[in-house]
């Protein structure tokens, strides 16, 4: 076998070598926080209890509700004390579990022991796990595995033909497909022959065609399509039998006859069919073109999926598609339409298609039975160039035939066909059987014919004849073309056929394979002898040529082969190299003989030529190249004797060829910019050569003994091993190929062949053991749609041991080793070649490394110490190597560092650094690099474990107490220095977070993910799984506490969300400024800024700079959150003494620092709840995509298969964890959905499962964090106790503790938690009861809120701790007023606020404080159980309050009333009557009623303020209620009730924070703020006004100047705003009916929002009194005249709804002035109601009467509530005249204002206008006049009214003519008309009234009397009634 060829098919089928380092899994480039590993570490996660997630079950919930309320209705159903029920009640109902030993006098190191035990049983290890990583993009460090070189393939189409037919069916007929590209102008794809004929029909042909193989059967076919685009046809050719006549005459039975009218037309169908058969028997191996048509790939993504196309018209060559035509337009189709019936499918293929074959007709694996109808896979020719190594045997040719021209040519030759042979010799028996049969006929056959164009002398053809080459080629194998005319019609002694020609190619041309166009002429006679070897364009002495010698007939040969170069550079190379091998001189390459002694100028000559090579044919071959030039260096060949040293050249060539690939193969580079072809050479394919020639091709036959090597078992205690992977290249069905095949083929089929093509993942077809490290996907990022053994598996680990090394080398090599000539000659080389090598460094490293990884294999040092591993002279090279480059790197830095350093921002050099320093902390030794080493020499032990080198010379010797411990946690000098790394990686942190740090605020995250990553990473690590292992591990990142602290300001506030807690931040920003201490110490600063560093005075100074006037900027949430759970796993992880003394040395103020920072860490880690996991999940919505989109992307290519190979080298791939698991199975699982159909930004719905799980993770999340917090708040308070000082942070603890109890937790914590509080208030009992007095409610209403958790476990402990809290308050001082006054406003409080606040749970914690009193027995006498007892009653009667209030959650009136109601039941108790006024104010927010928000506020302050009054005299203070009387009227019933009732100074009264200045002060503020939130801006200054000289008396100028801007915003808005405010508006509602219980005849005013319709309270209310009593019972009286209860249906529920008016009498029109002036302090409302004195509403004018009702209500609006009492009634009756005037003079005030107004509104004022002088209607003005002047009235008391009627029409005459006037301005020309219309209309009026308006009553006129009548009878002269 030809040399070439025998190493082609080895670099195909040799096993790959694949180093895996033991450990390298653990560096953090391979973060176990990648999805699948999470979910791996998340199995058996114990779920989490939440109560948030444990609603009460809703439905028989609800109905109880419903039912309560449908049953009470009146408030009053229970009066208030109504103590028997409410205690019987609770007598009753059953306690909570007791916790044991409670009561008992344990010392409190016992129970802290306790705790701490229960604490930190059932932990989770491993905090991370729990964690999601921060999305980073790919991370740097990371070196995706490459993928393993597999066979190319672009987008597959699955095509499978389905039927084809036309109108009729008379013969058999011929189909072929193939794709086109019309812009590229090519066929992309080979032929596909497919047969659809009925058995019928192809019984025709039966004696011509040999039986059918199953392979030529196929009728589905997967084309591949590398380059989709929108111009790529799918091309069917259709055939027929040869028959006599044009092509016109033999498709004209097609164009008439049609299937409809098969009976009518039987006779003549016959006739056809025997026509038919007569040319079948004689002419059936013939064939001629009949059709052909072509489907616009696109069309099918737009109609989806399958092609029916019923009637797809066949193209017999016409119009439209032009290139096509042009292609085609010789095709010999006769010019008109056929109508063709054709079924095809085209979908995606799938990912491994069953019963496939490759285009050689191999099975690829799986084929699980040799008998179904295989689906054929049809070889590309790809459109543009593909740049893929090889991988699999592929050796085709095809010949295609294109045109003949015998017109010149004597004799009869018309019906011409051309005949194809291969052939390995002259004689005619020498016709190969290779090539390929088409459909229904043998597999391969010898010969091929064309197909035959009727009567054509110079015929064009279609053909395309494909052959299977021979492995070797010889000189005597040519193609043979054989020209016949075939005799259509049957005449005598005429034979079939006539051969008229012939002519031939000779297929090897001085040793290279021919190919390409050839333009031949033919001969006339048979070829002499020996005419295979010379070419037919000699010319051959005594030939007869056709046209004399000319060309005459065109073809063109194509081969596609993995063995051809078809490249003369390549040839040359791999010819002189396969010389030297075999030792064949001379070797004749092209003309050239070459003999031994030029060999060598030639060899170099030919190396360095192959820079001219095409890029193609160098990568087809790069494998087999690079192997042969890695060779030249290794064993240098020896000619004529003397060794020829090729390394230098070699190299060159190596780095040449490299840099080219790398120049033009931009889109196959990885994140790192690394080439995939070469990193996956590398990865897989290199091996150490072997360095013998002659040896025989390696294999299981080969020799070589048993060599001892490090077997795999040994490998896995080594901690530095490697374990090589490889698999047999050979199966072990065949084992002994070294047998003596038969021919160069049957070689090549038996090393490739006995293989199959195992596409599949499967190891069964090598035997390899199932859990090989592997895995199952050998390529990690491959996409699923072939795996990568595509020839064979390449890929087991090796078990077989005797074989296997000379599978890999065939011998040991004892010439030069790889590593030391390539540093050798990297270290020499210089000038442009250096520079090449420079460019892609990292390709020569990592051969490097490759081969000394094998060196040391194969000798088996990997075990000897590390000096003797390499020799001396080795390590010098590359020694100078590395410091040549780094010089370089330097030398280069240098001249563009001028430029770097002046960017403006320097956070591109930062990043960059950061990203060096990853990728070195990626190591997976990074922990022992970090480890301090004795002195500079490397650790004896290849890779010392942690524990050794912590034993050997660790920094920290085991007793930490001798070393300063601030050292530790600082970063330090002396920490630098030994934790070198670490070191580096917090001061990067340090310095990017530093809030001073300029511009680096971009890389927050990035350095934040740095730490995090390595962290994370460490957590997994297996190696340190030992919890005193972590410790040690957690030390090394110590001072990353302190680093976090210093951020504390600009962490994202998690808080916030909190209802507006806002962080409690002990210090402010100021006493940050005045820390003069920092983390960052001064040696650092100074070392980062590259100075010598001055040794300072006080090492452990934490000094900060001054940071006054500085605005933090925060960092995000994200990173924020990457933060804390780093800071959370080195509190967690590091030694408890440890931090307890570095706690020691803190000051009060960096304690309190670290507080916020745990207080921040309890609500970054909060649960969210499932609920919220649901909530995100419907907004993440998921679209499937259809088959349609599918095929769009593999015709299309949307994401086209290059930019998929780009966007998966780069990893980008979502996020998938390439490369996290050398393809491990959950690898595969991961991948499934990423079949690469799928765009990659597509979100998935989540399964209920999923969600589950999220919930749960983050369950034990939040949990495993604030247990962390508890430990380390537990590690503080530890401090305090052992140093008896810093008692002042105590209460930053409990505020975290509080802050803890606050979120939302789980029952696991919360019972640690409560354990912890109850050891602190032990501990500490004054301070709870003395000075965090605030904390004290806190505490009380954290615990009452849990006591009424649903979860048993978390009452009975939140039960105990009240208890103990009560029992410790009474202890200190006999009286616990104090927590009894907390806990009743707590539960006020909680009631109040809490919507899903359940009172029967509530209950039974009562019960069980009640049980815990009396079986206290130690506090049996004393007063102590009976005020428990009284304290349980009393929270007991606010609980039955609450019960009410929840019956009335639906109907907020209602609420508002009872919650009032309560709220004056606590007028004794201010504390709980200004809880309760808050709980209104926040009811009322929330139901955006602002004002009455605000009422409650201010009616809070004026509470606060007359208790403060009392306690102290200040002049600046309000004095009680009376200050606010003009904020509002109401507030007066704040005023403190007798004195002897309350004095303020009584324990546990008013103590609460508001009864403080600054409680006083908050409140107001409140108050302003909901002010302005209701638009009433004059009332923010009335507070404004109490306020201003509280603040001024404390000189407060920063709180004034926030006021007087609050101030001016106010008034600059009144302005604005003039003409647009809108308060309330207001109805008088009444309630009739004995359901409406204490409501029944009562009426109210209530205040709606502004612009409420009369339809809308209507509806509402209506609504929900119909909802509550069923809608048939509720009736709304429509009318608003009284209601008469006699007339009513008592089984009704009536309501009465009218609109009402502010009313205002005359005198204080005065004072009312402006919009809010009349809309403010509201208690008299007015409606009207029309009548007549008979009963009608509305009758003639001079009936028409009116009543004015008068409403006054018990308070002013707005009121703390929206609805307030009417508690009087007046009516006032107007007679008809007195209608008629407030009419006329409404009307005139209209005029008056529409002709004022400014800007002028035309369309307005034309509107009254027109209502005014062009009414033509009754009850106008004019009529108005007639009716009541034009008679003065007989009784003298209308008189006046008269008169007042008369003077109202002067003026409004006057306001019309002004009106008219003003219009006149106002109108265009167009309206013109209109005026003089509305003139004329005017002029009438006038003329009309001016008798009228001019009669005077002469009794008017008198001298006036002295007025001796009562005053009020003058302005009230109407009937007048008093209804009180």
């Amino acid at each position: 076998m030809d040399p070439h060829v025998r190493d082609c098919i080895r670099s195909y089928t040799e096993d790959w070598a694949v180093v895996i380092r033991k450990y390298h899994k653990l560096g953090t480039g391979f973060n176990p926080n990648t999805l699948d590993k999470q979910k791996e570490r998340q199995k058996g996660l114990p779920k989490q209890v939440f109560e948030s997630d444990e609603a009460p079950d809703g439905a028989s919930y609800q109905d109880d509700q419903d039912d309560l309320k449908r049953r009470s209705m009146s408030i009053d159903d229970t009066p208030r004390g109504s103590w028997a029920c409410s205690i019987f009640d609770l007598k009753n109902s059953l306690p909570d579990a007791l916790l044991p030993n409670l009561l008992d006098r344990t010392p409190n190191e016992e129970i802290d022991r306790q705790n701490d035990d229960q604490r930190k049983s059932n932990r989770h290890k491993e905090l991370f796990a729990l964690h999601p990583s921060p999305d980073e993009e790919e991370s740097i460090e990371r070196l995706s595995v490459p993928d393993a070189p597999k066979e190319h393939f672009g987008q597959r189409l699955l095509v499978k033909c389905l039927s084809l037919k036309f109108e009729i069916e008379i013969e058999p007929i011929f189909a072929s497909l193939a794709l086109y590209d019309v812009k590229e102008k090519k066929k992309i794809s080979e032929n596909f022959y497919f047969d659809l004929n009925s058995e019928q029909m192809k019984g025709l042909l039966r004696p011509h065609v040999p039986p059918a193989a199953i392979t030529t059967l196929a009728r589905s076919a997967i084309f591949s399509i590398t380059y989709p685009s929108q111009d790529v046809f799918l091309v069917i050719k259709l055939e027929k039998v040869l028959q006599q006549g044009d092509i016109g005459e033999c498709a004209e039975p097609y164009m008439i006859f049609k299937e409809a009218d098969a009976s009518k037309n039987k006779e003549k169908l016959e006739k056809l069919k025997s026509q038919a058969d007569q040319f079948c028997q004689r002419l059936g191996k013939y064939r001629m073109p009949f059709a052909w048509t072509a489907i616009h790939l696109m069309n099918i993504v737009s109609s989806a999926g399958s092609l029916e196309r019923d009637s797809t018209e066949v193209e017999i060559s016409t119009g439209g598609k032009s290139v096509l035509y042009k292609m085609f337009l010789n095709f010999s189709f006769f010019s008109d339409r056929l109508v063709l019936f054709l079924k095809i499918d085209i979908s995606p293929a799938p990912e491994n298609p069953h019963y496939c074959l490759t285009p050689e007709l191999l099975q690829v694996k799986l084929y699980p039975d040799s008998r179904v109808r295989p689906t054929r896979e049809i070889l590309e020719f790809p459109a543009r160039d593909v740049y893929v190594p090889n991988t699999t045997y592929r050796n085709l040719l095809y010949i295609y035939p294109q045109s003949l021209n015998f017109a010149n040519r004597q004799g009869s030759a018309r019906n011409i066909t051309v005949k194809v042979q291969f052939m390995y010799g002259e004689d005619p028996s020498n016709a190969m059987p290779v090539i390929f049969g088409k459909s229904s006929c043998s597999e391969f056959s010898k010969e091929a014919y064309t197909a035959v164009v009727y009567h054509n002398r110079s015929p064009d053809f279609h053909e395309e004849i494909k052959v299977k080459l021979p492995a070797t080629l010889t000189d005597h194998h040519h193609l043979l073309f054989t020209f016949y005319h075939v005799s259509c019609q049957q005449k005598q002694n005429t034979p079939l056929e006539t051969p008229v020609g012939y002519t031939w190619i000779p297929m090897l041309q001085n040793g290279r394979l021919k190919t390409g166009q050839f333009c031949l002429p033919v001969s006339l006679e048979k070829p002499p002898q020996a005419y295979s070897v010379l070419s037919p364009e000699v010319p051959l002495p005594g030939m007869k040529w056709v046209d004399n010698h000319k060309g005459v007939f065109n073809v063109e040969v194509v081969a596609v082969s993995s063995i051809h170069t078809q490249d003369p550079y390549l040839d040359k190379f791999f010819a002189l190299v396969n010389a030297l091998d075999e030792h064949m001189f001379p070797v004749r390459i092209g003309d050239m003989r070459i003999m031994e002694n030029n060999l060598e100028n030639e060899l170099k000559s030919s190396i360095s030529a192959l820079s001219s090579s095409q890029l193609e044919p160098v990568v087809r071959f790069l494998h087999l190249l690079l192997d042969k030039l890695i060779l030249l260096v290794v064993r240098p060949p020896v000619i004529a004797g003397q060794i020829v040293n090729l390394g230098q050249a070699s190299f060159e060539a190596m780095a040449s060829i490299i840099n080219r690939l790398h120049k033009n193969l931009e889109g196959s580079h990885d994140q790192h910019g690394r080439n995939s072809l070469l990193s996956s050479y590398i990865h897989y394919v290199f091996r150490l050569p072997n360095t013998y020639p002659n040896s025989p091709s390696p294999g299981p036959g080969g020799l070589g003994g048993s060599v001892h090597y490090a077997t795999m078992a040994r490998s896995a205690v080594r901690p530095a091993s490697l374990n090589l992977n490889r698999s047999r290249s050979l199966s072990n069905s065949n084992p002994d190929i070294s047998g003596t095949p038969t021919s160069p083929d049957d070689e090549v089929r038996s090393i490739i062949g006995s293989k199959g093509l195992d596409r599949s993942n499967s190891w069964v077809n090598t035997g390899g053991p199932k859990a090989a490290p592997w895995g199952s996907d050998p390529s990690p990022s491959a996409e699923p749609t072939q795996a990568v053994d595509r020839s064979c598996n390449r890929m087991s680990s090796h078990t077989e041991t005797s074989s296997f090394l000379q599978t890999l080398t065939g011998r040991l090599p004892t010439k030069k080793l790889f590593h030391e000539e390539l540093a050798l000659q990297w270290v020499v080389c210089s000038g442009s070649v250096r520079e090449s090598a420079l460019q892609q460094a990292w390709f020569f490293f990592e051969l490097m490394v490759k081969s000394m990884v094998h060196h040391l294999y194969f000798n088996d040092k990997l075990d000897a110490p590390r000096k003797s591993r390499f020799p001396e002279r080795f390590m010098d090279d590359i020694n100078a190597l590395v410091s040549t480059i780094a010089s370089d790197i330097v030398s280069r830095f240098q001249k563009v560092s001028s430029k770097l350093y002046s960017l403006p921002n320097p956070s591109v050099l930062v990043s960059l650094r950061l990203d060096f320093l990853r990728i070195i902390c990626s190591h997976e030794h990074y922990v022992t690099l970090n480890l301090p080493c004795s002195s500079l020499t490397p650790p004896a032990s290849p890779s010392p474990s942690v524990s050794s080198a912590a034993s050997q010379s660790s920094g920290f010797s085991t007793n930490v107490q001798d070393q300063k411990i601030a050292n530790m946690f600082e970063l330090s000098v002396p920490f630098r220095q030994q934790h070198y790394l670490a070191g580096l990686v917090l001061t990067e942190l340090a310095i990017i977070l530093d809030p001073d740090a300029e511009g680096l605020f971009g890389l927050h995250k990035k350095v934040i993910n740095m730490v995090h990553n390595l962290l994370s990473s460490h957590d997994s690590d297996p190696r340190y799984s030992d919890p005193q292992t972590k410790a040690r591990v957690a030390m090394l990142y110590l001072p990353l506490i302190g680093v976090i602290m210093e951020t504390v300001p600009q962490l994202h506030d998690f808080t916030e969300t909190h209802n507006q807690r806002g962080r409690p931040m002990c210090i402010a920003t100021d006493d940050y400024e005045s820390d003069s201490g920092t983390m960052i110490s001064q040696t650092v600063a100074m070392a980062i800024a590259g100075t010598s560093v001055p040794q300072l005075t006080r090492p452990g100074s934490f000094l900060l700079t001054s940071t006054s006037g500085r605005q933090h900027s925060a960092f995000s949430a994200e990173s924020s959150r990457s933060l804390l759970i780093c800071l959370l796993w080195v509190l967690k992880n590091a030694d408890e003494t440890v931090l307890q003394k570095w706690f020691m040395d803190l000051s009060v103020l960096q304690l309190n620092r670290l507080l916020d920072l745990l207080y921040l860490c309890v609500s970054c880690f909060e649960y969210k709840g499932k609920k919220v996991f649901e909530r995100m999940n419907s907004l993440t919505f998921k679209k499937s995509k259809d088959m349609r989109a599918k095929l769009e992307e593999a015709i299309l290519g949307s994401i086209g298969a290059r930019q998929e190979m780009v966007r998966r080298s780069r990893g980008q791939l979502e996020r998938s964890p390439s490369g996290s698991a050398f393809g491990s199975q959950e690898n595969l699982r991961w991948r499934k959905d990423m079949t690469h159909w799928r765009q990659n930004t597509e979100k998935f719905d989540k399964s209920r499962a999923e969600i589950e799980h999220e919930a749960l993770i983050d369950g034990n999340l939040a949990t495993e964090a604030n247990l962390i917090i508890l430990d380390t708040l537990e590690i503080v308070v530890q401090t305090v106790s052992v140093t008896e000082s810093k008692e002042s942070i105590l209460g930053g603890v409990l505020k975290v503790l509080l802050h803890s109890m606050a979120c939302n937790q789980s029952a696991v914590y919360l019972q640690h938690c409560f354990a912890t509080q109850r050891a602190l208030v032990s501990k500490f009992p004054e301070l709870l009861f003395e000075e965090e007095t605030e904390q004290c409610a806190d505490l009380c209403l954290r615990l009452l809120r849990h006591c009424s958790s649903s979860i048993g476990t978390i009452r009975s402990h939140a039960s105990a701790s009240l208890y103990l809290l009560m029992r410790q308050n009474f202890e200190i001082g006999n009286n616990f007023a104090r927590v009894k006054m907390q806990v009743t406003m707590s539960l006020s409080s909680l009631v109040g606020t809490s919507q899903n606040f359940n009172e029967e749970f509530l209950r039974r914690s009562l019960k069980t404080i009640l049980t815990y009193a009396e079986e206290d027995l130690e506090l049996r006498e004393t007063t102590f159980p009976d005020q428990v007892q009284d304290l349980v009653f009393n929270l007991h009667m606010i609980l039955s309050d609450t019960v009410k209030m929840k019956e009335h959650q639906e109907d907020p009136e209602m609420l508002i009333d009872l919650m009032y109601r309560i709220a004056k039941g606590y007028q004794t108790s201010p504390d709980l009557r200004l809880t309760w006024l808050q709980n209104m104010a926040g009811k009322h927010s929330e139901r955006s009623n602002h004002a009455e928000a605000a009422q409650c506020l201010v009616h809070s302050a004026a509470l606060v303020a007359e208790y403060l009054s009392m306690l102290e005299d200040r002049k600046y203070l309000p004095v009680g209620c009376v200050t606010f009387q003009n904020i509002s009227s109401n507030v007066l019933e704040e005023s403190a009730v007798s004195d002897d009732v309350v004095s303020p100074d009584e324990e546990g009264i008013c103590s609460g924070k508001y009864f403080t200045e600054s409680g006083l002060v908050g409140l107001l503020e409140q108050a302003a703020a909901s002010f302005s939130m209701a638009g009433m801006y004059e009332a923010v200054n009335e507070v404004y006004k109490v306020l201003i000289p509280i603040h001024e008396a404390n000189r407060d100028a920063k709180k004034l100047s926030t006021i007087h801007g609050k101030l001016q915003e106010a008034f600059s808005k009144i302005v604005h705003q003039d003409g647009k405010r809108m308060f309330g508006t207001y109805f008088r509602v009444g309630f009739y009916g004995t359901k409406f219980g204490d409501l029944d005849e009562q009426e109210f005013v209530y205040k709606e929002p502004a612009i409420t319709k009369l339809a809308e309270i209507s509806h509402r209310l209506e609504g929900f009194y119909g909802e509550r009593f069923g809608e048939d019972v509720v009736e709304v009286i429509k009318d608003s005249n009284p209601v008469d209860k006699c007339k009513l249906d008592p089984n009704k529920a009536y309501i009465q709804i009218t609109y009402v008016e502010p009313y205002f009498d005359t005198y204080e029109m005065k004072d009312r002035i402006t919009y809010f002036d009349k809309n403010y302090n509201l208690r008299r409302f007015m409606y009207c109601t029309p009548f007549t004195l008979d009963g009608r509403a509305h009758g003639e004018l001079h009936e028409q009467f009116k009543r004015k009702t008068i409403l006054t209500t018990s308070h002013a609006f707005p009121y703390i509530k929206t609805r307030v009492n009417v508690t009087h009634k007046e009516e006032i009756i107007l007679t008809p005249i007195e209608v008629a005037i407030e009419d006329m003079q409404k009307k005139t005030q209209e005029l008056a204002f529409a002709t004022h107004q400014d800007p002028a509104d035309p369309k307005m004022l034309q509107m009254v206008l027109q209502g005014s002088v062009g009414t033509t209607v009754n009850q106008g003005p004019l009529e108005v006049a007639q009716v009541f002047l034009s008679e003065i009235p007989s009784d003298p008391k209308l008189f006046r009214h008269h008169n007042k009627l008369r003077l109202c029409f002067k003026d409004f005459t006057k306001r019309c003519e002004d009106a008219l006037r003003k219009n006149k301005s106002l109108i265009g020309p167009d309206q013109k008309e209109y005026q003089r219309e509305l003139e004329r209309n005017y002029h009438r009026l006038k003329e009309a009234l001016q008798p009228l308006i001019n009669r005077k009553i002469p009794q008017l006129y008198k001298a006036v009397l002295p007025v001796t009548c009562h005053r009020d009878s003058f302005s009230r002269m109407s009937l007048r009634k008093m209804d009180l």
